[in-house]
C-alpha cells in the first residue's frame, strides 16, 4: 500500500509540473483590458486602413516578383488580425453587437485590400503567375492547419500580460495577405479560377482563425457580458458548426488531391530517370501533366519502333503509374543520310561510355590489388588472440606453375614470424587449417620463421 500511495503522489506532482508549464491563466491579462484591446483593434479607419493598403501593395509586389522575403515584409506590417479575433471573441462571449461590428469592419478591410491589389496588378507590366501566386490558388487541409494554429498563436499573444516575444499579427497575415492579393491578381488578369481559388483559401483561413480565437476565448473562460438564452446559444453553436463543415469538407478533398499529385510526380520522375537512355536513344525532354496523368517523352537517336515504345511504356507498372498515358516522340533522328555525322557522334558516344565502364572496372581491380597488401594486417589481428606467439605476418596472392604447358594455379602465400621455438609440425598444421577455413581455399602456401632464429 505505501508503494501505491507514493506512486500516486509522484503522478500528481508530475501532472502539476506539466500544468505549470502549459498554464495560460497565470499570464492572463485583465479581462477588461483584453476586451478593450480587441474592441479597439476591430475598427478600420485612418491609420489602420492606410497601413493595410500599403501592406497589400507590398505583398502584391512580392507575389508579382516571386519574392518570399517581400511577402514576409508585408505580413509584418499588416493589421488584419483585429476584426477576425473580434469575430471569434464575440462569438465565444455571445456579444452579438461586437460580432456585427467585427463583420462590418472586416468586410470593409477585405474590399479595400482587393481593390488595392487589383489596381496594382492591373497597372503592373508583369502578369506572369509565379510559384508564390500559384500556391494560393489551390487550398488544402494543410491551409486549415496553418490558419488554426496561426490564429491560436495570435489570440494567445493578445491575452497575455507579457504579450510574448512574437508579433501576433504575422500569424494571421501569413494566412490572409497572399490569398487576398492573389484574388486581386485573378480579377486584374481576368483569371476567375485564380480569383475563386484564392478567395476560397481566404475564406478557409478566416473561418479557422476565428475558430481558434473562439476556442482559446472559451478555454480561458472570458466572461459573457450579455444575457443569452440557452436556446440562442444552441442556435449559435449550430450555425458555427454548419459554417465550419461547409468550409472544411472541400479542403479535405483538395488536400487528398494534392497528396496524390505529389505522389504521381515523384513516381513519374523515377520512371523518366529509368528510361532516360534506351537502346541507343537519349531522352531530350520530358513533360509531366499531373491533372491528366500524362507523361510525354521526347527522344533523340535511332528511330524507336513500335516494339521499343511498347517496352518503354511497360515500365510504368514498376513505378505505380498503372493508369498513366505515355506519349513518345522522336525529337532528333540519326537514321537519315543527311545525318550521317550524327550517327558517327552516337557511335563515338557509345564507345566512350563503353571505355568509361571499362576504366571503372579497372579502377576497382587496382583498388582490390592495393587492399591485398593490407590483408596481412587483418590476418595478424585475428590470429594473435588464438596464437599469441605469432609476431609478424606477410600475405600475398600469386600463381603456382607446375609446368610450362598447364594453366597456373592461384594460391595464397602467408609468411609468419613467431616469438619462440615450438613444435614446428603441430603449430604449422594448426595455422594451415585455420588459414584454409579463413580464406575458404585449399591453395595455401604457409611458411614459418622463428624470432630466435633471426638473432
Amino acid at each position: 500500500m505505501p508503494t501505491k500511495i507514493k506512486l500516486k503522489e509522484r503522478t500528481v506532482k508530475a501532472v502539476h509540473f506539466i500544468q505549470e508549464y502549459f498554464d495560460l491563466e497565470r499570464d492572463l491579462d485583465d479581462f477588461d483590458k483584453i476586451h478593450e484591446s480587441i474592441s479597439k483593434d476591430i475598427v478600420f479607419k485612418g491609420t489602420n486602413l492606410w497601413i493595410l493598403i500599403f501592406a497589400i501593395i507590398v505583398a502584391s509586389v512580392g507575389l508579382n516578383m516571386n519574392s518570399t522575403a517581400v511577402i514576409i515584409g508585408a505580413m509584418l506590417i499588416s493589421p488584419l488580425m483585429g476584426p477576425i479575433n473580434g469575430m471569434g471573441y464575440s462569438i465565444a462571449t455571445y456579444n452579438f453587437d461586437l460580432f456585427r461590428k467585427s463583420i462590418k469592419n472586416f468586410s470593409f478591410a477585405v474590399l479595400a485590400s482587393i481593390v488595392a491589389s487589383t489596381t496594382y496588378f492591373a497597372l503592373s507590366p508583369i502578369s506572369t503567375a509565379y510559384s508564390e501566386l500559384l500556391a494560393r490558388t489551390s487550398p488544402t487541409i494543410y491551409d486549415v492547419l496553418i490558419a488554426l494554429f496561426g490564429g491560436a498563436a495570435g489570440i494567445v499573444a493578445i491575452t497575455s500580460k507579457q504579450k510574448g516575444n512574437v508579433i501576433p499579427g504575422v500569424a494571421i497575415a501569413t494566412a490572409l495577405m497572399p490569398p487576398l492579393c492573389t484574388a486581386g491578381y485573378g480579377l486584374a488578369t481576368g483569371k476567375l479560377d485564380f480569383f475563386f481559388g484564392a478567395f476560397y483559401l481566404f475564406t478557409i483561413n478566416t473561418v479557422f482563425i476565428a475558430l481558434a480565437s473562439l476556442i482559446v476565448s472559451q478555454v480561458l473562460k472570458f466572461p459573457i457580458r450579455t444575457i443569452v438564452e440557452p436556446a440562442q446559444r444552441v442556435k449559435v453553436n449550430r450555425w458555427i458548426w454548419t459554417v465550419i463543415l461547409i468550409v472544411f469538407l472541400p479542403s479535405i478533398y483538395f488536400g487528398y488531391q494534392l497528396v496524390q499529385e505529389e505522389k504521381f510526380t515523384e513516381n513519374a520522375k523515377k520512371f523518366i530517370s529509368n528510361v532516360s537512355i534506351f537502346e541507343g536513344n537519349y531522352l531530350l525532354n520530358s513533360e509531366i501533366n499531373t491533372s491528366e496523368k500524362h507523361i510525354h517523352l521526347i527522344y533523340g537517336g535511332m528511330n524507336l519502333d513500335s516494339l521499343q515504345k511498347k517496352r518503354i511504356k511497360s515500365k510504368i507498372y514498376d513505378f505505380g503509374l498503372k493508369e498513366t498515358s505515355i506519349e513518345i516522340s522522336q525529337g532528333l533522328s540519326f537514321e537519315n543520310d543527311a545525318d550521317d555525322k550524327y550517327v558517327e557522334i552516337l557511335k563515338l558516344r557509345n564507345e566512350l561510355e563503353r571505355l568509361q565502364q571499362k576504366v571503372k572496372y579497372r579502377d576497382k581491380a587496382i583498388d582490390s590489388i592495393k587492399n591485398i597488401g593490407k590483408f596481412g594486417e587483418v590476418l595478424l589481428a585475428e590470429l594473435q588472440p588464438l596464437f599469441p606467439s605469432v609476431r609478424e605476418c606477410i600475405y600475398a596472392e600469386t600463381f603456382v606453375h607446375n609446368d610450362t604447358i598447364g594453366e597456373p594455379v592461384p594460391a595464397s602465400v602467408i609468411y609468419f614470424s613467431l616469438n619462440k621455438k615450438m613444435e614446428s609440425k603441430e603449430l604449422e598444421k594448426k595455422l594451415e587449417n585455420w588459414l584454409k577455413r579463413r580464406l575458404k581455399t585449399e591453395a595455401v602456401i604457409l611458411r614459418l620463421h622463428y624470432w630466435d632464429e633471426k638473432n
